[in-house]
């Protein structure tokens, strides 16, 4: 019960009003390996009984398994889940975003998502796809949209597009290993009040992973606050207050971690320090997708 009042003090607010813890949960790689299901579950289960109540899934995730490990983990626990969901380029025309959408509540067992979000920019016309949202969001399929992997010059161009405005959030990679949208995307969205969704906020893997879990600096912080450096990695990622981070995790502790990780505010020495170690950027940089 500890860990849920430290994560539920402390939210971002959507566009709309709508706030929402800033660590939620999120499913890459759900759903692929039938033998794990019932882990999988589990611990989304946990974290939605540790405050961790935003839910990210897609229907590219393992074609759909994902989804169908999402609702299995929300059967008597609707009502307590911001459940969001991401539809394919390719899906995201008017003829065709309908029963993406469709195809996906049924896997998730629902009748609506909270947030729907193009999940990368494709060749169908973004004010198409504002339209198609638009209607979902009419029919009540959907209570909002979003979008996903978009630059600054996509969040400008989306901006002025009709009906545009209405979207809620932008979900890209974003942690301490990469931070090209620190450059300028972070503060576009923060002077049109439209939080980050931070997706591998802990780095997916590889040299950048065994950074985080190995810098002098970062184990130094860690040590400081009781906790594990892979924590400190996530507390930098939510630490302007307008970041929702959505790590994914399997194992229990990893779970554990992650919502206390809410629950460490960093000093600005300790800012100061791990900025030296992982820079801002001086130049624009590409988006960083994976």
């Amino acid at each position: 019960m500890k860990e849920r009042m430290i994560l539920m003090s402390r939210n971002i607010t959507l566009p709309d009003g709508t706030t929402l813890p800033n660590v939620g949960q999120g499913t890459w790689f759900m759903g692929e390996n039938a033998q794990m299901k019932s882990k999988e579950v589990k611990a989304l289960q946990l974290g939605i009984e540790l405050g961790m109540n935003v839910i990210d899934t897609a229907e590219m995730y393992a074609e759909g398994g994902a989804e169908l490990v999402v609702g299995e983990a929300l059967k008597g626990r609707r009502d307590d889940v911001f459940l969001v969901s991401k539809v394919y380029p390719h899906n995201a025309g008017l003829n065709s975003i309908e029963r993406a959408c469709e195809n996906s509540l049924k896997r998730l067992g629902t009748d609506h998502l909270d947030l729907y979000l193009l999940h990368w920019r494709g060749s169908v016309p973004l004010a198409e796809t504002i339209e198609g949202m638009e209607k979902l969001k009419k029919d009540g399929k959907i209570a909002r949209w979003g979008v996903s992997n978009f630059d600054t010059a996509d969040m400008k161009e989306l901006w002025s597009t009709e009906n545009g405005q209405n979207c809620m959030t932008n979900q890209v990679l974003y942690h301490l290993g990469s931070r090209g949208i620190d450059y300028d995307l972070v503060l576009w969205q923060h002077e049109h009040n439209m939080p980050i969704m931070a997706y591998s906020p802990l780095a997916q893997g590889g040299s950048l992973r065994q950074q985080l879990l190995t810098d002098p600096v970062i184990k130094e912080i860690a040590e400081k606050y009781n906790a594990e450096p892979l924590q400190i990695a996530l507390a930098w990622t939510i630490r302007a207050g307008n970041c929702l981070a959505i790590p994914k995790a399997v194992q229990e502790e990893h779970v554990r971690a992650n919502a206390a990780a809410a629950g460490i505010t960093l000093t600005d020495e300790d800012l100061h320090r791990l900025d030296e170690v992982f820079p801002k950027p001086t130049r624009k940089m590409p988006l960083d997708i994976i």
